[in-house]
């Protein structure tokens, strides 16, 4: 620590009444200010893509407006870059708009896996890969750090839903935990250090992660040896004194105290080491010192410089998954007809925590004039999917009119959002008709694709194009309209897999349908990895990018057939551009098992890295492997261990499109099969039941209890308590205040939804602790009579304020 001895003065001055207190946030987003011992308070904002500082009264959710800054693309697209020196200088940017806000953490970024494209939240995180989340978040970080600015890197762990994601159990096997959810924190907390790690709201195992001691301490901080700071989701604390003991150091945001008179008992009767108190606070005051050290008074940003690099970083990112008979790049002089109304009012970013005011804003048709493309636009369909036919055929005969068509589609924003999950793949009806029915009235038709997540697209077959350009940010519609034009060349590789339905998804059938209890029954065959094992077609696999030119994969070397500790083997190959124009090629390392006595995914992505080749130019690529690529959690052990065994090398520009390959032998540890896990784990082709999950889990999974009258607590939502006449009314009332301040009582807008969600679904605990002067905690123990029709206590609350 740059502090110790300052710091160890303070621990020894400050009473356990002002530890404590310590570590709770001041407010929304500042830790709190101790002017007798000249400790500061220091600012958080959100977000992953960009400063969310709020100015006028602070949230949790993004409804109060935000002073400008720079949206740049959602991770839904950045993934897409398999760009690490990309998201460095997105990091680097941040940060400057950080400093230039006086801030000194950013609540970012997300690396949560995409186990199901159905989560409301996906827009945030990056790739259903762990190694790939956990390269690109790494670079994020250590952009931010590099002007000083720390980073809360997000949601530790298994947070893959929005639904009941304030109370919801993540049941996960140790073999899935470890390789698949906790891998790509793993790799960013040992690579880049962030300042501090946010834990999730949900339950891991039984246990809220706010509590959750082996995950907390025993992974995070002993096994990891991370020694920054611990921080609650907003309102994510259950139990402080527990809390305490697993090593969470920072409640955010401020309670009122709601906690500290019970941390302080605790102490006084033993059942918590004030030795414990010490830690946290010491972890705070070296991150407030550190932090408050770094400011740059003064500081400001150079705002064109930014909106420059936002479209860099999309037109780097964006993914061509289609280009028949060469259709794009647009030649000049052809007749075109842009077509949808996003291509005038642009889908740019996500809705929530990380929505942002932009201090600029381009759509298509801004990014057409700016790069001299001769058009002329039809908006096709309405953006609230009502009725739209008169739209729907100018657009058709202005198409058959022209030689080259344009239509920017995908997810409005009501259809995702952080607080709720989609439900289902599908686009807007009225988009899929427009666009099949244009395809029809003339084949040169071209979609670009925009939205936080994959969709299934119908007319695929009968378009000639699809550039998908996810949520891209505020210069977005300049980007799109360069990589149209072909100012540049697309270089973006899914980070996600499409599925040619959703029910082709491994998840499927029992996503979500526990209700607060998610079972994550399908292991380790997440994306990709269960697709290949499952022999499951795909719509576009992981990993797919087309480029305006045509790359030579060639000369595949290894350094040795045969590996020993400590397993570190070097491979080179040769890359060509064979086209006509300059490009950049991602190129694919996946290792894979032969025979493997235990459950592995056919291949799986090590390594990869992204060159830029001009026209006719080859490169020599370099690459190495080391153990954990041939690796598996064996949980028996309590570590990771090296099987013995033949694996594959494959060198490929998707997870299908394997272009080079090798074999090795490896003497490691050998390793058995257990013989009473289900088949379904050596042999993915049925939907898993409980039954086959219990056989991998080792153990009965205890049936969620429903909450009945009479038995309600702090810990159930109003949802949960809607049986009660009264909590009916309540809900009533909250919809009918969030549709009078946020344009109408209507769940197709997403913010209405979001709130109404969020107030809903919510433990009152935590909205105790959200919003302790609107719902301080005597009147949520007396709702809770209330509901349980225990009518004289809840009014007695209500007046005497009793405390339970």
């Amino acid at each position: 620590m740059r502090f110790d001895e300052k710091i160890k003065e303070l621990i020894g001055l400050m009473t356990l009444e002002e530890k404590i207190a310590l570590c709770s946030g001041a407010d929304f987003f500042h830790t709190k200010a101790y002017s007798k011992y000249d400790i500061p308070s220091i600012a958080m904002a959100d977000g992953p893509h960009g400063i969310r500082k709020q100015k006028d009264a602070a949230d949790v959710l993004g409804f109060t407006t935000s002073l400008p800054s720079t949206c740049f693309p959602t991770a839904s697209l950045t993934g897409c870059s398999w760009d690490r020196a990309l998201l460095y200088e997105m990091g680097e940017a941040i940060a400057e708009e950080a400093l230039q806000e006086g801030l000194s953490i950013v609540l970012g970024p997300g690396v949560n896996i995409k186990r199901n494209p159905l989560c409301g939240r996906n827009f945030e995180y990056f790739s259903e890969d762990p190694y790939l989340s956990g390269a690109l978040a790494s670079g994020w970080i250590q952009g931010a750090k590099s002007k000083g600015v720390g980073a809360s890197l997000k949601h530790f762990a298994a947070n893959n839903q929005e639904n009941e994601r304030m109370s919801s159990d993540s049941i996960v096997d140790e073999r899935a935990l470890r390789e698949i959810y906790l891998a790509a924190f793993e790799q960013a907390v040992k690579a880049a250090k962030p300042a501090t790690v946010m834990c999730a709201y949900n339950k891991l195992n039984g246990i809220y992660c706010s509590d959750n001691q082996f995950l907390l301490r025993d992974i995070l901080r002993e096994a990891w040896g991370f020694d920054g700071v611990v921080v609650t989701d907003w309102g994510a604390m259950n139990d402080r004194v527990k809390a305490f003991e697993a090593g969470l150091d920072l409640e955010m945001p401020g309670s009122g105290g709601y906690f500290d008179q019970e941390v302080i008992e605790a102490v006084r009767s033993g059942e918590l080491a004030e030795a414990r108190i010490d830690e946290s606070a010491a972890r705070m005051l070296e991150l407030i010192f550190t932090s408050a050290a770094n400011l740059k008074p003064g500081y400001s940003y150079d705002v064109e410089k930014h909106h420059l690099l936002a479209k860099k970083i999309a037109a780097n990112s964006a993914v061509l998954l289609k280009n028949e008979e060469n259709i794009l790049p647009l030649q000049n002089g052809k007749k075109v007809a842009l077509i949808g109304a996003l291509a005038e009012t642009p889908r740019y970013q996500g809705a929530g925590s990380s929505h942002i005011t932009p201090t600029k804003l381009s759509s298509l048709v801004d990014g057409f004039d700016q790069v001299g493309l001769k058009y002329e636009y039809f908006e096709g369909y309405s953006l609230t999917g009502a009725s739209d036919e008169t739209l729907r055929v100018n657009a058709v005969a202005g198409a058959s009119q022209s030689d080259i068509v344009v239509i920017v589609a995908g997810l409005p924003e009501e259809y995702e959002s952080e607080g709720f999950d989609r439900d289902s793949l599908a686009m807007p009806e009225n988009q899929n008709l427009l666009i099949a029915e244009t395809a029809e009235a003339n084949p040169n038709t071209v979609v670009v694709l925009v939205g936080g997540a994959p969709v299934e697209m119908p007319w695929l077959s009968k378009v000639k194009a699809v550039l998908n350009m996810y949520l891209p940010g505020q210069a977005g519609g300049l980007a799109a309209a360069e990589l149209l034009a072909g100012i540049v060349n697309p270089s973006g590789k899914l980070a996600e897999s499409y599925p040619l339905a959703y029910a082709d998804v491994p998840s499927a059938d029992f996503y979500e349908t526990g209700g607060k209890q998610a079972q994550y029954r399908e292991s380790i065959y997440v994306g990709y990895r269960y697709y290949d094992a499952a022999q499951q077609e795909v719509l576009f696999p992981f990993g797919h990018g087309l480029s305006y030119t045509a790359f030579e994969y060639s000369d595949l070397e290894i350094s040795s057939s045969e590996l020993t500790p400590p397993y570190t083997l070097n491979i080179s190959f040769s890359v060509k551009n064979t086209g006509a124009v300059d490009g950049a090629e991602v190129l694919q390392v996946y290792v894979g098992a032969v025979d493997s006595p235990v459950f592995r995914p056919e291949k799986e992505l090590k390594e990869f890295t992204k060159i830029h080749l001009k026209a006719g130019e080859s490169k020599l690529v370099n690459l190495s492997l080391d153990a954990r690529a041939f690796s598996i959690y064996d949980g028996k052990a309590g570590d990771w261990v090296v099987p013995s065994g033949k694996y594959q090398i494959l060198v490929g520009a998707s997870s299908r499109d394997i272009r080079l390959q090798s074999e090795i032998k490896i003497q490691g540890r050998e390793v058995e099969a257990n013989p009473g896990i289900s088949d379904w784990y050596a042999h993915p082709t049925w939907t898993p039941t409980q039954s086959d999950f219990e056989s991998l889990l080792g153990r009965k999974i205890q049936p969620v209890i429903p909450w009945i009258k009479g038995k309600y607590t702090l810990a159930s939502s109003f949802n949960d308590m809607k049986d009660s006449f009264v909590i009916r009314r309540l809900i009533k009332s909250i919809e009918k205040r969030v549709g009078k301040a946020f344009g109408g009582a209507d769940y197709r807008n997403p913010t209405f939804k979001m709130m109404v969600s969020s107030s809903t679904n919510t433990p009152v605990k935590n909205i105790t602790q959200l919003s302790p002067e609107s719902m301080p905690k005597h009147i949520a123990v007396g709702l809770v009579h209330l509901a349980n029709g225990r009518y004289l206590k809840g009014i007695l609350a209500f007046i005497q304020r009793n405390k339970e």
